[in-house]
């Protein structure tokens, strides 16, 4: 299948403002030599990978791999911000508090919003509100009752931390004692636990940037697999081990269901706008034509390598065309450029 690009044309942040704009760059690895990190794995490539891209664009650029550059005033006018894995709950929210706190304007969404995307729970409440198909599902809260009640029906259910990314802490079980025993193992290591009935079928990806405060689709994007039923881990998303299924990331455009997917996408993403650029995952069974909502990943991974680049390639965009994008149409939004062409 192949994909007919939408018709946008990448922006430009103009030459004045590349170098009036004191932009910070904040990720684990800003400041990593490239290559493969022991625990992190392919992340810290992608974050070299974004530094010398923006670093190609001539930006007035600064460099921050903790959360403490914000405990005071960075001197900065605008905050591109990675930092989202700080290793405790809600980590995603702080860099926008803290820039808030200052009153500095950042890439992405306002911290409420990154909380209710983060929240794979009540984002399903607002997908269920937003009138788009989801999939039964419970979320079970740290210090909370954990009954046999609340589950899902299923005969298959998979386990995973409320605020994963990457599939980190993600299982399965086939009765009520597996899934006790995953919500209690995750319950142990501090996050709240979601529990939902295994779908087959496959991951359709949604990737949408913001122009003119309205969400705009890219190329819709698809995980073609070799086995549906393999739940896939967070090391072989970060290439720590091998993954031996072969699987295709490729452009989705079935005439009949991508029309549908993107207007439930659409539905979607208009209730966490603005939020400058995110993924919307769905999944998609080719035999019953049956599509549900997964998650949404406001400040989704950049890598040139993932859903947002290779979407936005789709497009047209090159890995540069498409940060600069970003990063003018933010600028505009917060006042920075007075417009983006």
């Amino acid at each position: 299948m192949s994909s007919a690009a939408p018709n946008i044309e990448p922006l430009t942040i103009p030459d004045e403002a590349k170098q009036r704009v004191r932009l910070l760059f904040m990720a684990k690895h800003a400041l990593w030599g490239g290559g493969m990190h022991p625990e992190d794995g392919n992340h810290a490539i992608y974050h070299h990978e974004v530094r010398t891209t923006l670093e190609s664009l001539g930006l007035n650029l600064r460099l921050a791999n903790s959360y403490d550059v914000l405990f005071t005033d960075p001197e900065a006018d605008f905050v591109f911000p990675l930092l989202n894995r700080g290793g405790f709950v809600n980590s995603e929210m702080l860099i926008p508090i803290l820039c808030n706190m200052h009153r500095i304007p950042y890439l992405g969404a306002m911290p409420f919003l990154r909380g209710l995307g983060d929240d794979k729970s009540v984002s399903k409440l607002v997908s269920t509100h937003a009138g788009v198909p989801t999939a039964p599902w419970f979320c079970y809260r740290r210090g909370a009752p954990v009954e046999e009640k609340d589950a899902p029906p299923a005969t298959r259910w998979v386990i995973k931390p409320n605020a994963s990314s990457a599939s980190w802490g993600i299982s399965d079980a086939h009765d009520w004692a597996g899934v006790e025993n995953a919500v209690a193992d995750i319950h142990g290591q501090g996050h709240d636990a979601i529990v939902e009935p295994y779908l087959d079928g496959y991951d359709v990806q949604c990737a949408f940037i913001t122009i003119d405060d309205a969400p705009i689709a890219l190329p819709m994007l698809w995980y073609e697999r070799e086995d549906t039923q393999r739940l896939w881990t967070y090391y072989e998303k970060r290439d720590l081990v091998q993954n031996t299924e072969k699987t295709a990331l490729k452009a989705f455009d079935d005439p009949d269901l991508a029309p549908k997917i993107e207007a439930y996408a659409r539905k979607v993403a208009q209730e966490f706008v603005p939020f400058d650029y995110g993924r919307i995952e769905f999944r998609l069974d080719l035999e019953t034509g049956d599509i549900n909502f997964i998650e949404i990943n406001l400040n989704c991974n950049l890598w040139s390598e993932k859903v947002m680049a290779k979407a936005a390639a789709e497009a047209g965009f090159s890995h540069a065309d498409l940060l600069e994008t970003l990063l003018a149409e933010s600028y505009r939004r917060n006042g920075l450029i007075a417009s983006t062409a």
